[in-house]
């Protein structure tokens, strides 16, 4: 276990993404002019929505991650500065802009995303080894797919070397190595991704089978299999449990799944079980789904507790 003193909770390996966000009634076909019905900007990106999920789920929270020197990397350092988020690790890039993310939300809140990462790209295995002494003092290591591979493996490997508890969330999708579980505690994909990771369809009857599938090849601890308004489920020790959904009115699903995790990430630095950090979590991710936009989604503990 990591005997170092720990300065954080929760350390977010991910990106920053501007949300230009369309309302329209559906998806346009390709060549299509579609007249939408609405526009809004958020802040966003998987990482800091789950570092700020995170905080406002209770845990003292740090992120490692890089923004541009535009007006988009301004508001993203306020908004952190606000949400007290550790940035030491946050470096301002003068070479290339903010990621921006183009999310398309349809009535009843289903979206498509459209991400361009910019300076999230330049996030490096060199980052990684400035951020070890940040990484090795939290209790637990979030990280995504929206930022280089080879960096998010780096900080995988550093969290095991001390013992910090590691937790993955295989979005957007990429094809994992076989030896990945030895670096993750706990795999958290949507169903989309679970399917991807494994050939199988995430349907009902097959959810249970899929989560052990993936706890057993892909983390050493647990999977846990998001399933939307139907829930998740979770895999662990061999055996399978069911997280009820909430039930709540969705606007945006933007920002869900983010929640989830940095709500669950959240509760196991906490001392929680992982049934217990998921139900909480499942809680968090429904919430998120009531208000529009990702980071001004993400609830906090009170809202959680309360559901």
């Amino acid at each position: 276990m990591n005997d170092t003193p720990h300065a954080f909770d929760v350390c977010v390996l991910g990106s920053f993404m501007k949300d230009l966000v369309a309302q329209a009634p559906r998806r346009p076909q390709p060549g299509e002019t579609l007249r939408g019905s609405g526009f809004r900007e958020f802040l966003g990106g998987k990482g800091v929505n789950q570092a700020v999920a995170a905080a406002r789920a209770g845990a003292r929270t740090a992120m490692i991650g890089r923004l541009g020197t535009d007006r988009h990397g301004d508001e993203f350092a306020e908004m952190l500065a606000a949400e007290k988020i550790d940035t030491s690790q946050v470096q301002r890039d003068p070479t290339a802009g903010t990621g921006v993310g183009l999310p398309v939300v349809e009535p009843g809140g289903g979206n498509s995303i459209i991400i361009v990462p910019r300076a999230n790209d330049a996030v490096s295995p060199a980052d990684i080894d400035a951020a070890a002494t940040l990484i090795s003092s939290s209790k637990v290591l979030l990280v995504q797919l929206e930022l280089p591979f080879e960096t998010v493996l780096a900080a995988l490997h550093t969290a095991r070397s001390h013992g910090v508890t590691t937790i993955l969330n295989p979005a957007p999708y990429l094809p994992l190595p076989a030896d990945i579980a030895e670096f993750v505690d706990v795999i958290i994909p949507n169903e989309v991704e679970a399917e991807q990771l494994t050939g199988l369809r995430c349907d009902d009857d097959k959810a249970e089978q899929i989560a052990r599938l993936l706890a057993d090849s892909l983390a050493r601890q647990a999977a846990v299999v998001t399933l939307g308004s139907r829930g998740a489920v979770l895999a662990s020790g061999g055996a399978t449990s069911f997280i009820a959904p909430y039930a709540v009115e969705a606007v945006d699903s933007t920002g869900a799944g983010d929640a989830f995790c940095g709500a669950l990430a959240a509760r196991l630095a906490a001392g929680d079980s992982l049934w217990q950090a998921a139900t909480f979590a499942s809680a968090a991710g429904a919430l998120a789904t009531t208000k529009h936009g990702a980071v001004p989604a993400m609830p906090y503990a009170h809202e959680i507790r309360r559901a």
